[in-house]
């Protein structure tokens, strides 16, 4: 199975020890007009470098382009593509990276949602920094719905608590909220050996990660506050356990993905891991403060999370939850903005006719009263003093839009104040002028059909400037000014066209006339010039 579209692309970059979002690069994927409103699934895989985290992502990448079809595993001859990945010891991701193509997926409800599925640089090379390592983990953590802690052989004691390091931060963002900061925490445990201890799995694995979070009054008080603080962090904590793939994958430099390369064993349950995940029926959405967050909501986060953690130390824990309550409060203020301009676009947009001054400035305050209803009813994190502070730049900016509407609002009065009214003119002066003339010549049954239907361009022209003037009874003017553009383009732009080709047609005649030569000419022709030059 081929990839039929997308690519893996770098939204935060990592140079110079320097965290950077790529926003342009990000907007081009989550602001798409089938995307940007869908609730949405972020899948994401961390951990320590060279544990196989891309090799895995390209396995749900199959999964998702195949639409959970039985054999979405593909052709056993087929290399592995989508994230880049190979062998070897050295890294080979940097940064974050996401799949440019979001993918969708209809729950067992109906409800259509969107998946997103994101990479991560590994911890713990030779030139990370234990901040940036701390970084990547927590901006992962905090911006998926479901985070896979990618671990080689075992559950270790300092597994947990890099993962404690990690997601203190995520802790610390959702502080003051009644909810887990995160939705699912899956401990993928690769290359397990002890499968007479635990079957491979999910229920093997949960039987190991039990054991591994178990608190007893034996354990020393840091240790109980570890797991105590895991349970805290994730609204689900699962484990899988995987069994190695086959040394033809860890020792050749020539492995390129085919499954006919690795064991039977590792396939079976890879499939089993992949639908734990990602089928509908198992999928979860990101939420932040017990709120569902859109495509486009997530940029926000994006935003506030990497600025946060832009400079050279670690943020402050109040940086970190007023961040989170800023892009919370930004988010709701600009679905709020979108409203607006929405509902205002039906009342002024383009397509529609002018609006008297008094029934748009009531439309205003109206839909200005819903968008301001709808940031407030939508569940924010932070102090009221910051809701506040976000509901009157909102207001502010709703009350520019306006302004903005009312200026194109007027400028159609303008441009309509032409063409309508100088045709119907016409009309009128035609139908008057032929009128008199077939008066003149005693044809006075047609002059008064043509007075019949002067008089009805008499009484459009005037329903129109009312309409027009006054902002009332909109779809009557909107009626005359369709059906002065159908007599426009059908009857007087043609009509015009075919009397200038006329007279074209004409003057090219007489200049022929004038130069031809007498051998050309007909016999009259000729005779009559004889005898004009006998008189002379």
């Amino acid at each position: 199975m081929e990839l039929n579209q997308g690519e893996a692309v770098t939204i935060v970059t990592a140079e110079d020890h320097t965290f950077e979002l790529r926003e342009d690069v990000l907007n081009s994927v989550l602001m798409k007009n089938d995307i940007k409103d869908k609730k949405i699934v972020v899948v994401s895989v961390a951990g320590a470098f060279r544990k196989g985290k891309s090799f895995l992502l390209n396995f749900m990448l199959r999964y998702l382009e195949s639409q959970g079809s039985p054999d979405w595993l593909g052709d056993d001859k087929q290399p592995l593509k989508g994230f880049s990945w190979r062998g070897g010891s050295e890294r080979d991701t940097t940064g974050i990276l996401i799949w440019n193509k979001v993918f969708p997926l209809t729950l067992p409800s109906g409800e259509e949602i969107a998946v997103l599925l994101m990479d991560t640089q590994g911890a713990f090379d030779s030139t990370s920094t234990v901040k940036e390592c701390a970084t990547v983990f927590a901006l992962s953590t905090m911006l998926s719905s479901i985070q896979v802690y990618n671990l080689s052989q075992n559950i270790q004691e300092d597994d947990l608590q890099h993962l404690e390091l990690f997601t203190e931060y995520g802790r610390l963002a959702m502080e003051g909220s009644d909810n887990k900061p995160f939705q699912k925490l899956m401990f993928l445990v690769r290359d397990w050996s002890f499968p007479y201890e635990a079957d491979y799995g999910n229920t093997g694995g949960q039987r190991i990660l039990n054991r591994r979070l178990e608190i007893s009054e034996k354990q020393h008080p840091q240790l109980q506050q570890l797991r105590k603080h895991i349970r805290s962090c994730f609204k689900e904590v699962e484990c899988f356990l995987m069994p190695h793939p086959g040394f033809e994958v860890a020792t050749s430099p020539n492995f390129d993905g085919r499954l006919s390369d690795i064991r039977g064993e590792f396939k079976e349950h890879l499939q089993d891991f992949v639908q734990l995940l990602l089928s509908p029926s198992n999928v979860i959405t990101k939420q932040i403060g017990g709120r569902d967050i859109t495509a486009k909501d997530l940029i926000n986060y994006f935003k506030v999370y990497v600025e946060i953690f832009k400079g050279g130390e670690l943020p402050e824990p109040k940086s970190m939850l007023n961040a989170t309550a800023e892009a919370n409060n930004l988010s709701a203020a600009a679905n709020s903005k979108e409203l607006y301009n929405t509902e205002m676009e039906k009342v002024c947009g383009g397509d529609r006719p002018y609006v008297n001054r008094d029934a748009l400035h009531r439309m205003h305050f109206e839909i200005r009263q819903n968008a301001l209803m709808k940031f407030s009813e939508t569940k924010k994190m932070g102090s009221e003093e910051l809701e506040h502070t976000y509901k009157e730049k909102l207001v502010k900016e709703i009350d520019e839009m306006y302004e903005s509407f009312v200026k194109f609002n007027d400028g159609k009065q303008i441009a309509h104040a032409v063409r309508t009214p100088a045709t119907l003119l016409l009309v009128i002066f035609i139908c008057y002028i032929n009128s008199t003339l077939l008066q003149v010549i005693g044809l006075e049954a047609f002059a008064v059909s043509i007075n019949l239907f002067m008089i009805m361009a008499v009484v459009a022209l005037a329903l129109w400037g009312y309409s027009r003037y006054t902002g009332e009874a909109q779809h009557i003017g909107l009626f005359i000014d369709n059906l002065v553009n159908v007599a426009l383009n059908n009857f007087i732009f043609p009509s015009q066209k075919q009397i200038a080709q006329a007279l074209l047609r004409s003057a090219e005649n007489v200049t022929s006339n004038a130069t031809a030569p007498e051998t050309l000419r007909s016999p009259g022709e000729l005779h009559k010039s004889s005898l004009h030059r006998r008189a002379k």
